[in-house]
């Protein structure tokens, strides 16, 4: 439980960094981080496997390359949802989710690692 917990306040740092650090993404605060990671969470699981298998084709095609075309989506996509969070227009969201999903990896593997707690 408590590893979730980290990598749920990692994630959401890493919301934080992106908007910190790409023009055209703006988050109101940490709370409002929180709130966009459990959304893209919830995205992840529901929406998000479904998405992939209908685009499996462009996927294939484009050598996964399509892949980060969706995620830019569904990071724009959130960002329709979540009040405090906007993103504006399609570059900020594709780089906004690479950064994310770059931290989310960097962290989930800092957490997993058999050091943390």
């Amino acid at each position: 439980m408590i590893k979730l917990i980290l990598k749920w306040l990692i994630a959401a740092g890493a919301v934080l960094f992106a908007a910190y650090i790409i023009p055209g993404i703006h988050v109101d605060g940490f709370i409002t981080a929180l709130i966009v990671t459990f959304i893209l969470g919830i995205v992840g699981i529901t929406i998000k496997p479904v998405v992939k298998i209908i685009m499996f084709p462009l996927s294939f095609i484009s050598l996964g390359l399509f892949s980060l075309v969706i995620n830019a989506f569904f990071f724009w996509l959130v960002a329709r949802v979540v009040q405090g969070f906007t993103v504006d227009g399609f570059l900020a969201a594709f780089l906004g989710s690479i950064v994310v999903s770059v931290a989310n990896y960097i962290g989930d593997k800092l957490v997993d690692s058999e050091d943390v707690l």
